[in-house]
């Protein structure tokens, strides 16, 4: 996994100081951004290094991959993008091109083959109950949640789990017009019903089978049932293969609350991939000085007390994500980034940064902030011209964007970290 060693040891105040390692790309930042460019470059034979303070946002929120949820469900995604991006020349879409969107898409997919692989309804959105019971527009979705569409009145039995606290299966089932059942789990001795616990425990075939009896004990009219999403980490495929067989029902997955086992199973793919083709890991440490000559950065500095260890590379990817990433941070007058200093584009006072009202249909301004780039995806200042000619910047931490009000994360983050790997190498 990329091991470092210690070497060329020597004191410097307060730490000791390793010898630099020279990599041909260095992308900060491990969310679907992150990992989209780390893949797209060493699909290409670079030698990359990733690294990340933890495990990025995939591990919490994502489930689906939304790529635009304004999109009406009858619309293909393509023919939507087109339209969308017509009015808005800033956003990352216009940069990305909806050719190009494809493309991303189609090499996020390859990393997904059956059977647990990503689909589409129609090349458009679907429609997704969630672990709120409501139903949310979204374009790619996990094949254990394709059960979920469209789901007939009366036709599904919810089912939940006593102590756990992050799905409700009567709710979810009153607002979807079905019935609910919460299950004792087996299995759990003194654990505390989590997410983790539950995806560990429902890849043993023996738990698999006493939930699967219990359910079909428990079945009337309904030939779905839905679970929340804890069908494992590793083959959740099967797992739902598995219960269909038991239960004699079709199974589907519902997305819950953080954390996000289906995001997991994301991160994990792209996780072994990557190291199958060479690239270097770095993770739980975090980017403490960015070195800079001129319009090129030289080196990173990553500080785990005592040792201070330097990253050098003939490109950068800055993928950190936003505020909750801590690619973003404010203090009591603006919004700063805070690895290579960037200019970002925000509102200009700290009092415009929110609307009259908290729950307005409009988002609010300081969502929109974020580091404006050319085309290529090089940051630029407010003049437009570029800050550093070796950097690159991909993700959520972009600016003239709205991705959580416009169901646009994940396509955003897929199809950016793309296309800065893709200008990146052939600058």
């Amino acid at each position: 996994m990329g091991a470092l060693h210690l070497c060329g040891v020597g004191i410097i105040p307060g730490a000791f100081k390793r010898s630099m390692l020279h990599y041909d790309l260095i992308v900060i930042g491990v969310g679907l951004s992150g990992l989209m460019a780390a893949k797209t470059a060493a699909a290409a034979g670079q030698k990359v290094l990733i690294l990340g303070k933890g495990t990025g946002s995939l591990c919490l929120f994502s489930n689906t991959i939304d790529v635009l949820g304004e999109s009406p469900t009858a619309m293909k995604m393509t023919e939507a993008l087109s339209q969308w991006i017509e009015g808005r020349p800033l956003h990352p879409y216009s940069k990305v091109g909806v050719k190009n969107l494809e493309e991303a898409l189609s090499s996020f997919l390859s990393l997904f083959p059956p059977p647990y692989s990503f689909q589409t309804i129609d090349n458009g959105n679907c429609l997704l109950p969630t672990g709120a019971g409501t139903l949310r527009p979204t374009y790619l979705i996990p094949i254990t949640m394709a059960g979920g569409i469209s789901v007939e009145e009366g036709r599904a039995l919810i089912v939940g789990f006593k102590g756990f606290k992050d799905f409700y299966a009567h709710y979810v089932a009153d607002q979807l017009r079905c019935r609910g059942i919460n299950l004792e789990p087996p299995d759990l001795f003194y654990q505390e019903p989590t997410a983790t616990a539950l995806a560990r425990l429902v890849e043993k075939k023996s738990f698999r089978e006493n939930i699967g009896r219990e359910i079909k004990k428990q079945l009337r009219d309904e030939t779905r049932v839905g679970l929340p999403a804890i069908l494992g980490t590793h083959d959740p495929a099967q797992v739902k293969d598995d219960l269909e067989a038991i239960i004699g029902a079709k199974v589907f997955e519902i997305p819950i609350l953080p954390p996000s086992i289906p995001g997991m199973r994301i991160f994990n793919c792209f996780k072994e991939w990557l190291i199958r083709k060479g690239v270097s890991f770095l993770l739980g440490y975090s980017v403490s000085k960015a070195v800079r000559r001129g319009k090129r950065c030289e080196r990173i500095e990553v500080l785990h007390p005592p040792i201070v260890t330097s990253y050098s590379a003939d490109r950068y990817i800055l993928a950190t994500g936003r505020f909750i990433g801590g690619g973003l941070k404010a203090n009591d007058e603006k919004v700063v980034e805070p690895i290579f200093s960037l200019p970002l584009s925000q509102p200009p006072l700290r009092e415009d940064w929110f609307g009259d009202s908290f729950l307005s249909d409009l988002p609010h301004p300081i969502h929109g902030a974020g580091i404006s780039t050319d085309a290529s995806f090089q940051p630029v200042d407010a003049g437009g011209d570029m800050i550093l000619e070796n950097v690159w910047a991909a993700g959520s931490i972009l600016a003239h964007h709205h991705c959580i009000d416009e169901k646009s994360r994940e396509g955003i983050e897929i199809s950016t970290g793309y296309m800065a790997a893709k200008r990146a190498l052939g600058a």
